[in-house]
Order: structure tokens, then C-alpha cells, then sequence
């Protein structure tokens, strides 16, 4: 039976448009909260995007982004699971950046998850660019994780702009530098687009990070290709990271650095899908920028995935 304080509101009780917007529907628990400490798996806001290079707005994202959560529904229509009966779910807030120093709000975001994690619970992210994944990871990383990332981009680069280190292409690179993961249990699917250079992949090859390009990603099939990321991170702990620009544009426009040839929306919710079994200790949908979107339409996919990723998570 599940706790009622953790059952989201319903749309028979509330209508979606009504009422203050939380993800999902769940109750606000923030640390101070006196039942703080039974929250299962936290979703978390990183309004931050100090680290993106070209188009901003991932700032906006998690505003969004939780007031189109408010059409996310009790079941899964597709697997028949129900997270919020199955685990404590809680909106946990936002983590609160400083916009006008990067590694001020690296070790704010950092010290935010390590109160997380120190409490036993899982995070579900909303970003925010993608450096925002660096600090998150840094603060529940014990040792090195596993990861599987969903992106059109590496975010493995040295540095941009001679010698700037800290920028939403570097943070994996920076985390396996640091640590934080262990390259042999990484991939990372989706990958294209024009390249300044091979520099990260030449990186990727050197540290035995696997790379899934589009091409064989789509020439393989989903269930091929996932059953491999599930062998590499295999039953250790493992973090997912979900951008998405992994998706074509035509399905979500609203993001920084788009590139074409990608997955559709329905591609886009299978492969989470097929995360079932992998061992995941916190995962983040980044890279939605409201400014670029199109009637709400790439935060609308963004929440469902992050429901595909509740789901696989409990």
C-alpha cells in the first residue's frame, strides 16, 4: 500500500492546470522537511547553464519542465509500473546556483547531492546545461560509476576557448579525470554531427569508453545496442545521463545544440525503457531550453522520459 503523502494529486481532484506546480504532482520535501528522511528517490532542479557555449536558456528548463510534469499520470501505459506506489518519490527542490561564478555552483551542486546521498536517496535531475552533471556526480560518486549517456555529443573535451575547463562539452572528461567514473563502464549512444576535431573521441579510445554513433545505432536496432550498454555497466552501480539533443530536433526543437538524424520521440522513450535491471543510483534529463521550444513540446518529451526513468529506477 502506498503512502498517501508520497501519491501524487490526481487530475480527478485537481485539474493538471491548477494548483502549484510540482514534478509530477508530488509533495515538496526540502531537507528541513520532517519526513525528508523517507524519500526514496528525490527529483531535483539545476536551474544552471553557465557552462553552455553557444545558445543559452537550459536555466529555464526545470521550471518547465515541472509545470508539464503536471500531465504525468499514476501508470506506466506501456511496462504497467507504477513508481509512486513502488518507491517514496518527493520533488526535492532546487538546487541553488551562483550565475556568475561556475565553480561556486560546481560546489554548490556538489554539496547539495552529497546531503542527498548522504540520506540514502537517489536523485532524478532536471537541468540545467550539461555541466551541471559533473558536480551531481561528484557528490554521489563513493567510487567510480558505470554510465550510460544518451547524447548527440561526447562532453568529453579538454577545454574550450584556450584552456577554459569547465564548459557543458567537458564534464565527462573532467569526471573520468577525477575519478568519478570508470571509463570501461561508460558508453555513450547517439553520437554525430560536425566535429572541430576527433579530440574526444581520440580521448574516448585512449580510457576505453565505448562510443555508439547514430549510424550504428540505427543500423543494429535499440534492443541489440542496449543489451551492450547493459553488459558494460553490467550490475554495478551506474549513472544514467539523458540530453536531449540525443533526439532529433524535429521532436525537440527546445535545446542548445541541436543536430539532426537522431532518434523519434517514440525511439527516445524505448531506449530508457531498456534500462531495465541496470543497477541506477541517479540519473538527469538536461539541455531543455524553453527560449527555443515549440508549444511546451520538447519539455513535454523531456518529463515523459524522466517518468520512463522513475520507472526503470524502481
Amino acid at each position: 500500500m502506498s503512502d498517501p503523502f508520497f501519491t501524487p494529486v490526481s487530475g480527478f481532484d485537481l485539474p493538471r492546470f491548477a494548483g502549484v506546480p510540482t514534478f509530477m504532482r508530488l509533495p515538496h520535501v526540502d531537507f528541513d522537511h520532517p519526513r525528508f528522511g523517507e524519500v526514496d528517490i528525490g527529483i531535483i532542479g539545476a536551474p544552471w547553464d553557465s557552462g553552455t557555449t553557444n545558445r543559452p536558456g537550459p536555466r529555464h528548463g526545470p521550471r518547465q519542465l515541472r509545470d508539464l510534469s503536471t500531465m504525468i499520470r499514476a501508470e506506466n501505459g506501456a511496462t504497467h509500473i507504477r513508481p509512486f506506489e513502488a518507491a517514496n518519490i518527493a520533488d526535492l527542490g532546487d538546487v541553488a546556483p551562483n550565475p556568475a561564478d561556475i565553480e561556486d555552483s560546481l560546489n554548490r551542486f556538489a554539496i547539495f547531492y552529497k546531503r542527498v546521498k548522504g540520506a540514502g536517496i537517489r536523485p532524478l535531475t532536471a537541468g540545467g546545461d550539461h555541466l551541471c552533471s559533473l558536480p551531481i556526480l561528484r557528490g554521489i560518486a563513493d567510487a567510480p560509476l558505470g554510465m550510460i549517456h544518451f547524447d548527440s555529443h561526447t562532453d568529453l573535451f579538454h577545454s574550450y576557448f584556450d584552456g577554459t575547463i569547465y564548459t557543458h562539452g567537458t564534464p565527462f572528461r573532467r569526471a573520468v579525470e577525477e575519478g568519478l567514473l570508470d571509463p570501461k563502464r561508460v558508453i555513450q549512444i547517439g553520437i554525430r554531427g560536425t566535429a572541430y576535431d576527433m579530440e574526444d573521441r581520440d580521448f574516448a579510445k585512449s580510457v576505453g569508453i565505448r562510443i555508439v554513433t547514430i549510424d550504428e545505432f540505427f543500423q543494429r536496432g535499440i534492443a541489440d545496442v542496449m543489451a551492450e550498454a547493459r553488459e558494460i555497466v553490467g550490475q554495478g552501480d551506474t549513472y544514467v545521463s539523458y540530453d536531449i539533443d540525443f533526439i532529433d530536433p524535429a521532436f525537440a526543437p527546445g535545446t542548445g545544440t541541436p543536430e539532426v538524424g537522431g532518434p523519434n520521440a517514440y525511439q527516445a522513450l524505448q531506449v530508457v525503457r531498456e534500462l531495465a535491471g541496470v543497477n541506477i543510483v541517479g540519473a538527469d534529463m538536461v539541455e531543455v531550453s524553453p527560449p527555443f521550444d515549440v508549444g511546451g513540446t520538447t519539455a513535454w518529451l523531456g518529463v515523459s522520459i524522466m517518468f520512463e526513468l522513475l520507472c526503470v529506477m524502481v
